[in-house]
């Protein structure tokens, strides 16, 4: 585990800004260990990444923010630092398929995922199993038409108990309500089974077979009051053909799902992620 520090900042763009920051930590005897940034033309934003080493760093973080101030003033800097030591906290939604919670869960007991996750909510009660295996809580929250508000208050309550820093829709079937969403705005990952923004919704694989496509694919996104229609972080997609059935379809798009979800929550957890209007940059 690295002792580091990561600053991200999203701004309008003019001249003086990497130099401005670059000053700013050299002048508190930082080194910088990786640095990233991205003009956008059409927003007139920038948008950088910097990471640098704790050993050595004169500034006290409980004082960053006031040191920093100046120059986020100067140049009205939306920004936020993070310690690579602290762990997010994850609670991970799912109803009934189990993909994408086994890939997390496996990764997370791997090392790959630097993350805690102390809670998984389920609308059914199939992969209890898989929670037990983990030795994570599992707390099934049934739903219906008529308690939807009901359960999101006590989807809530648990969230702010458990101290959740993010939530991971892991194929979870149910649509949020936008007051959830907003008080969760970048903060709840999806992973959609299609290629977006083609076969949004219910059911893309039966649409995909349908319209007769050559590819399919799976789309990572933040959750967002419209349906399916976040700011993405990660897709991918694989060559199907005429011989490949339905079935053959959702076979090979959950392999997809499982991947491209990891990859999103992974970036997540590093800092990796930048959101402007409903795109994302996703720094290396």
């Amino acid at each position: 585990m690295r002792n580091t520090a990561c600053l991200l900042v999203s701004c309008p763009d003019r001249k003086g800004l990497v130099a401005a920051i670059a000053d700013f930590l050299y002048g508190h005897n930082a080194n910088i260990l990786h640095a990233d940034q991205h003009q956008d033309k059409v927003f007139g934003l920038f948008l950088m990444r910097v990471e640098w080493g704790l050993d050595g760093f004169e500034l006290d973080l409980d004082k960053f923010d006031e040191a920093f101030a100046p120059i986020a003033e100067q140049f009205k800097m939306t920004w936020r630092l993070a310690m690579s030591s602290v762990k997010p906290r994850l609670a991970i939604f799912v109803s009934k398929f189990d993909h994408c919670l086994a890939d997390l869960l496996y990764r997370h007991h791997a090392g790959e995922l630097f993350c805690d996750i102390p809670l998984i909510v389920s609308n059914h009660p199939d992969n209890l199993w898989l929670a037990e295996a983990y030795k994570i809580p599992f707390i099934r929250i049934a739903v219906t038409k008529d308690n939807k508000a009901e359960v999101e208050r006590q989807q809530l309550v648990l969230l702010e108990e458990h101290k959740i820093d993010f939530i991971v829709l892991a194929r979870y079937m149910q649509v949020l309500s936008p007051e959830f969403i907003h008080r969760w705005e970048s903060r709840v990952i999806n992973i959609h089974h299609s290629f977006l923004p083609a076969f949004h919704g219910a059911k893309p694989y039966q649409r995909a077979f349908e319209r007769g496509v050559k590819l399919i694919g799976a789309t990572s996104h933040y959750v967002t009051e419209a349906l399916d229609d976040g700011p993405i972080i990660e897709q991918d997609v694989i060559r199907i053909s005429h011989r490949d059935d339905q079935e053959s379809l959702i076979r090979k798009g959950a392999d997809l799902e499982k991947v491209v979800l990891s990859r999103a929550v992974k970036w997540h957890i590093d800092n990796r992620i930048l959101v402007y209007g409903n795109k994302t940059v996703v720094f290396d």
